[in-house]
């Protein structure tokens, strides 16, 4: 069993207050969750509505499974246009 996991730094131009910053992640949370299979959440800079941290974890019987779904994680969030990618971290164990 290999667990994988990624924290995102995250950059909001769109949102003007917490609500709005709320509405996007809530959305490309389910996105996340719904086509990928893993779990997501926000994990930092709650507070702040220009930033977000999220984190992505999955779990699979082979490493290369893994690194596939964490990769496609990443490219589904550069892809939504309403968050720039500031950074990103992956771990497997």
């Amino acid at each position: 069993m290999v667990i994988g996991a990624c924290r995102l730094e995250l950059r909001l131009e769109e949102p003007f207050s917490l609500k709005d910053k709320r509405r996007i992640l809530k959305s490309l949370l389910a996105r996340l969750q719904s086509r990928l299979n893993v779990a997501a959440a926000e994990v930092g800079s709650q507070d702040e509505w220009r930033r977000a941290e999220l984190g992505i974890v999955t779990v699979a019987n082979e490493a290369a499974s893994v690194d596939r779904t964490l990769a496609a994680a990443v490219r589904l969030v550069e892809s939504d246009g309403r968050a720039v990618l500031a950074g990103y971290e992956t771990w497997l164990a």
